[in-house]
């Protein structure tokens, strides 16, 4: 069933209104028609089951026959700090990392970082990622849109983790997976996870100081080095696992 996201405001006590882009998707894309039923998701902490009324060109009303709690969340809060990449390579984190369940994504600059944003470049971006992060939510039944934040440095992205309950910094010269899992098999619901991913070429050595500084574990992915488009996906996939086979 197609899934969309409306803010509250649009939701009535038997009916809701979309509006917007998914209107013309609805109608032109989609071509749905009065009598099919969708999903609309209040992308809190409620899923509606709706079966369409009225198919307008500015407005779609669909009448609510069912709601439910907000289904395809994690029980923990996964933020993931990722050191800008080059080309689009962010575009395929981002969306990878919603579908993995991911619940925020700061692009973070480091000493490694080639990619220079000035403030336009990084407003189009910014829009751009959170556009991704939306259709992957949609694609994957997720019942809320994860956000890409501004970018920051990684001094700010450390400060903004400061309270988490776990954080964690893949680094190539971690040695063995014994932290890995202890740290990982810390992680319950309600908990907020810090994961912090270096761009192409990884972090320097004294940003992994800084890091530990700041309450961060550096950890081994294992043997192999991996790229900074596959590191972030590997260690979500895990915590993922772990979470939802705990129950």
């Amino acid at each position: 069933m197609y899934r969309f996201f409306v803010d509250e405001s649009q939701i009535g006590k038997q009916e809701i209104a979309i509006t917007g882009s998914d209107v013309n998707h609805i109608r032109n894309v989609l071509r749905m028609k009065p009598g099919e039923r969708v999903t609309v998701s209040d992308g809190k902490k409620a899923d509606y089951c709706c079966r369409i009324r009225e198919v307008g060109s500015q407005t779609v009303i669909a009448d609510i026959l069912e709601t439910e709690e907000a289904g395809g969340e994690l029980p923990a809060r996964i933020h993931l700090f990722q050191g800008l990449p080059k080309s689009d390579k962010m575009e395929l984190i981002i969306q990878k990392a919603v579908e993995l369940g991911v619940c925020q994504v700061i692009p973070t600059v480091t000493k490694r970082t080639v990619v220079k944003l000035d403030k336009k470049k990084e407003e189009t971006k910014i829009r751009r990622w959170n556009s991704i992060a939306e259709s992957a939510a949609k694609q994957s039944g997720r019942g809320r849109i994860p956000q890409v934040t501004e970018v920051m440095t990684l001094r700010q992205a450390l400060a903004s983790a400061k309270d988490f309950d776990v954080k964690v910094i893949p680094f190539e010269h971690a040695r063995g997976m014994e932290e890995t899992t202890r740290q990982l098999e810390r992680i319950r619901p309600g908990m907020d996870v810090g994961i912090f991913i270096g761009p192409e070429g990884g972090f320097e050595d004294e940003e992994i100081f800084l890091a530990e500084s700041e309450g961060v574990t550096p950890v081994s992915l294992g043997k192999r080095i991996l790229r900074t488009e596959t590191a972030g996906l590997m260690i979500l996939s895990v915590i993922g696992y772990l979470l939802e086979t705990r129950g």
